[in-house]
């Protein structure tokens, strides 16, 4: 794995702290109506990406998830600024504002969704991974997931295929510990999900995903194991989320007191903690941090506020109805 280093903690403290308040100012906007729909945020789980950024190539390895997903293109290099236009519906936004806060994607930095179907993403990152092998690329693909798409066919299905297959996918549980607003205890007998890959003769393990070293230590070795040929990995990633399971969620099956606990030990304050403990920077340089964290967020708010509406045409133009349609031009 990478060494980890002073830089590493210095560049995960502004990257979580600046996805942190990015999403922060999105629930501020969502209130006020600029954002619509829904909004799924990440608040609380940033280590599990940072984590995996570190044990990624990000030249070459694939990223798919669900529709918690506005930092995770940010992380694999999309511009933020063009991410936030896209939550806004804005017609400079990733996908001129057609595909809103569930729907975005990259391919050029690899990112491949953002997609709404619970649990419809797991067969598609084992797709890319078949493709990477077919193509003999070099390539893992992680595809994450919550703990309630473990509940879904669809799992189970394309464990069946990839550990067969020998495929180079890490399968990431991102178990926050309420699948919408129900608790992983009310929906199965065995609370480790990651026991599931036993089932498959699959390498499997849980990981503290409070912490994005630990994450970074799971994920290399599982995607080291991958580039090597060896198959796949399935990983239940615990963590937490602070808000609620989008922000429509009114969260009457938890206390508090319970998010007080988990905040106890959020990353964010824990990679700030051994900053200033190792000596990394001082309280003046978090503070020059902070500052440059706030003036980016703002930028982005300032883009996606000035930016157009696309036209509406735009619509019909990814919309066709007639018979040659398979033979017509994309006009976008």
């Amino acid at each position: 794995m990478k060494k980890i280093t002073k830089a590493t903690y210095l560049k995960w403290y502004e990257d979580m702290l600046f996805w942190r308040k990015f999403e922060d100012k999105l629930a501020q906007v969502y209130i006020q109506q600029k954002v619509r729909g829904f909004l799924h945020l990440y608040n609380g789980q940033e280590a599990i990406l940072a984590g995996a950024l570190h044990a990624m190539d990000t030249e070459k390895d694939r990223m798919i998830t669900a529709y918690r997903n506005h930092v995770q293109p940010i992380g694999l290099g999309v511009d933020p600024k063009r991410v936030m236009a896209e939550l806004y519906g804005k017609g400079t936004g990733t996908s001129q504002g057609l595909g809103g806060s569930m729907h975005i994607f990259s391919k050029e930095h690899r990112f491949y969704g953002g997609h709404g179907i619970v649990g419809g993403q797991i067969p598609l990152g084992a797709g890319l991974a078949f493709a990477d092998k077919y193509f003999k690329r070099d390539a893992v693909t992680l595809t994450f997931m919550g703990d309630g798409a473990t509940r879904q066919g669809s799992l189970h299905e394309t464990l069946t295929m990839a550990v067969n297959w020998n495929l180079p996918v890490v399968f990431c549980v991102e178990n926050n510990g309420y699948a919408m607003g129900t608790s992983v205890a009310r929906t199965a007998k065995s609370t480790d999900i990651w026991k599931l890959g036993n089932g498959y003769e699959m390498p499997c393990a849980p990981v503290d995903a409070m912490d994005p070293e630990k994450v970074a230590e799971a994920l290399d070795e599982a995607i080291t194991r991958a580039r090597k040929g060896e198959g796949p990995t399935f990983l239940e990633l615990k963590t937490y989320r602070y808000r609620g399971h989008s922000m429509s969620d009114a969260q009457h099956y938890r206390t508090k007191d319970e998010v007080a606990e988990y905040q106890k030990i959020d990353p964010i304050t824990k990679v700030r903690s051994i900053i200033i403990d190792n000596k990394y920077a001082t309280e003046d340089d978090i503070k020059k941090i902070d500052k440059r964290v706030k003036d980016k967020v703002k930028e982005c708010e300032q883009f996606a506020e000035e930016s157009a509406f696309p036209e509406k045409n735009v619509m019909y133009d990814v919309v066709y109805e007639q018979e040659d349609y398979p033979f017509l031009p994309h006009k976008l």
